[in-house]
C-alpha cells in the first residue's frame, strides 16, 4: 500500500474543503462590513448596535468552528497514517507495553513504535514536531470542550503549561499575551483558534513528517 498517497490525498482534500467551506461564511462577513445586499437596508433599531452584527458573528463563529473541525481531521489523517504503518510492519507489543507507550499522546506513542526500524534519531526530522504535537492537543480541545453554552472552546491549562505560546491561538490572545509578562500567563485562558495559515503550516508540517517517515519505513518494509 502506498500509504503516504492516501494520507497526501486527505491532506490535499482538507485543503480544498476549508477554503471552499468557510468561503460564503467570509463572503457575508465581507458583504455586512461593505454594506452590501441583502444587508444593505438594516432594520430600525433604538439602540446604537452597529446592523447585522448577529450575523456577522455568527459567521465569524462558523469560520472559527470549521478552522477547528478541519484540524481535528488533519489530527485523525495523520494517526491513520502512523496507525496505518504499524500494520504494515506487522509490529507487535508486549501486553500492557502499547498503552504505555501511548499514555502522553499518539505522536509520542509512534515514536517509540517506530524507534525500532528507524536508523537515525528523530532529532534529525525536519519537521517542527512540537507544532505536530499540538495538533493533536488542540483536535483534543475540539472534540471534548468544557461548556455547553458557548462554541468558545480553550486551551487545557496543562497544555498551556508545556505550550506557553500555543500555535493554534487568535491574533486577540497574542496581542493580549505581548502586553504583559509573559512569565504571569494568562489571566483568561487562551481560545483554540485556526486561521486559514495556521491550518496550512500545520498541514504541511504533517505532509513534512510523513515523508520522512515514508523514506525510511519503505526500505524496511521491503527490506532493502
Amino acid at each position: 500500500m502506498d500509504v503516504f498517497y492516501f494520507f497526501k490525498e486527505r491532506t490535499r482534500f482538507l485543503r480544498y474543503f476549508y477554503d471552499s467551506a468557510a468561503a460564503p461564511f467570509r463572503e457575508t462577513m465581507r458583504k455586512i462590513d461593505a454594506e452590501e445586499a441583502p444587508f444593505d437596508s438594516p432594520p430600525y433599531r433604538e439602540y446604537g448596535e452597529p446592523p447585522y452584527l448577529d450575523e456577522w458573528f455568527e459567521a465569524s463563529e462558523a469560520v472559527e468552528v470549521l478552522g477547528r473541525s478541519c484540524l481535528s481531521m488533519l489530527s485523525a489523517s495523520l494517526n491513520l497514517y502512523f496507525r496505518t504503518w504499524e500494520q504494515e510492519l506487522s509490529i507487535r507489543w508486549e501486553a500492557g507495553e502499547r498503552e504505555h507507550a501511548f499514555r502522553n499522546g499518539y505522536l509520542n506513542g509512534y515514536r517509540i513504535c517506530f524507534n525500532a526500524v528507524l536508523d537515525q534519531s528523530w532529532e534529525d526530522c525536519p519537521a517542527d514536531l512540537a507544532l505536530v504535537e499540538q495538533i493533536a492537543l488542540a483536535r483534543n480541545r475540539d472534540q471534548h470542550p468544557d461548556e455547553i453554552m458557548i462554541m468558545l472552546v480553550t486551551h487545557a491549562c496543562a497544555d498551556i503549561d508545556k505550550y506557553p505560546l500555543p500555535f493554534f491561538m487568535s491574533e486577540f490572545d497574542q496581542r493580549r499575551l505581548d502586553e504583559r509578562d509573559l512569565e504571569h500567563g494568562f489571566l483568561m485562558d487562551p481560545s483554540v483558534d485556526v486561521s486559514p495559515e495556521q491550518l496550512d503550516l500545520a498541514i504541511t508540517e504533517a505532509e513534512r513528517l510523513a515523508f520522512w517517515l515514508e523514506e525510511r519505513l519503505l526500505p524496511f518494509r521491503y527490506g532493502q
